[in-house]
């Protein structure tokens, strides 16, 4: 068996004892609170980990694009959310096979993306369930008000092959309060207008143990939570010994006794800094921050280090500041228990941003 020590670095390892303890404790949590949890696989984009949180108690999966849900589709999985306003014809058209295929549902913040969808599912054997995305303070995607949610949900009840399923929402870190509000009015205008909501699903990993707090939401779309990162550190959702992906890097150069040069740049490392200072943790070297990335190179401050930190040749694991798009940057990551190597597998969604 080959050691972590003879890994090619950069190596993304993935513990997988942390990973079961992390889909375990938010599913007991959704359980504990009346929530049905639906994880999103944009952060690991590997169908072992989808399915089992699904055999945890997770009522299915949440996926942001198409080509995502057509792999987690070939895997047998069978029950998706796709969060993200599907325009265009192929997009379109590669909905509606994969309509054919599972049980999957999209959002809608627009009038012209229902007409897409409209066009598109007219007369299908399977009509095709949209949630309307309300903008709850994210400021991305979504409707701006809970009147206008409701005059979006009228329209895809009217439109052919649709059925409105529901509302969705992505609430900015921390102001769950505020999004459980947004949708408290929205649910009392949709009640006195008699439309039935069999959905209205909230998400978000930094805010995962206020879900509680989520109002007249049924259900919790978390991602990151599955590996956990150093924003999420940062954000109390987690602790360092919750963290499950590590990138392995290699010392290559120690120019100085204050700056040492590590083979992960910012095409191993992300460069989303979320607020954070330096690209990632290193358990090891606590006090050593990871100041610049170009693209293969990493550059540690170690100047807190009389000794200069660690030596050429050393390998070093570093927790990322964000750890699902260094998940799109690696083709295979190594599943470790215990410190040993057990696995070494494909991430099978990776690139698949279409």
């Amino acid at each position: 068996m080959t050691a972590i020590s003879e890994l090619d670095t950069p190596a993304v390892l993935i513990d997988i004892d942390r990973v079961e303890a992390n889909l375990k404790r938010a599913q007991d949590f959704a359980d504990g609170h009346g929530l049905k949890l639906r994880p999103h696989i944009k952060t690991h984009k590997l169908p072992r980990f989808a399915k089992r949180a699904i055999e945890l108690g997770a009522v299915g999966i949440t996926v942001q694009k198409l080509g995502e849900a057509e792999v987690m589709a070939d895997a047998g999985i069978t029950d998706m959310l796709l969060t993200f306003n599907i325009i265009g014809a192929a997009k379109l058209a590669r909905l509606k096979a994969l309509n054919e295929r599972v049980t999957i549902r999209v959002v809608a913040d627009s009038g012209e993306c229902v007409a897409g969808l409209a066009d598109t599912f007219a007369g299908s054997a399977r009509p095709l369930g949209v949630l309307v995305e309300c903008d709850t303070g994210m400021g991305r995607c979504g409707v701006q008000t809970p009147a206008a949610a409701l005059a979006l949900a009228r329209t895809i009840m009217a439109s052919p092959g649709l059925e409105f399923h529901g509302l969705m929402t992505y609430p900015a870190a921390g102001k769950y309060k505020a999004a459980a509000a947004w949708l408290a009015e929205a649910k009392t205008l949709f009640d006195a207008a008699g439309i039935a909501m069999p959905v209205i699903t909230t998400g978000g990993t930094p805010d995962i143990w206020h879900a509680d707090e989520a109002g007249v939401a049924t259900e919790y779309r978390p991602g990151t939570y599955i590996y956990m990162d150093r924003s999420q550190v940062a954000a109390g959702a987690a602790s360092y010994d919750d963290c499950a992906l590590t990138v392995l890097a290699t010392v290559v150069s120690h120019p100085t006794s204050g700056r040492a040069i590590i083979d992960a740049g910012s095409k191993a490392l992300t460069s989303d800094l979320l607020g954070l200072v330096g690209h990632g943790y290193i358990p090891a070297y606590p006090e050593a921050k990871i100041v610049g990335l170009s693209e293969e190179h990493g550059t540690l401050d170690v100047s807190a280090y009389a000794d200069g930190g660690p030596k050429i040749g050393e390998q070093i694991a570093i927790i990322p500041n964000h750890c699902c798009p260094v998940t799109n940057l690696f083709d295979r990551v190594h599943l470790v228990r215990g410190g040993e190597l057990v696995e070494t597998v494909a991430v099978v969604a990776r690139g698949r941003v279409d």
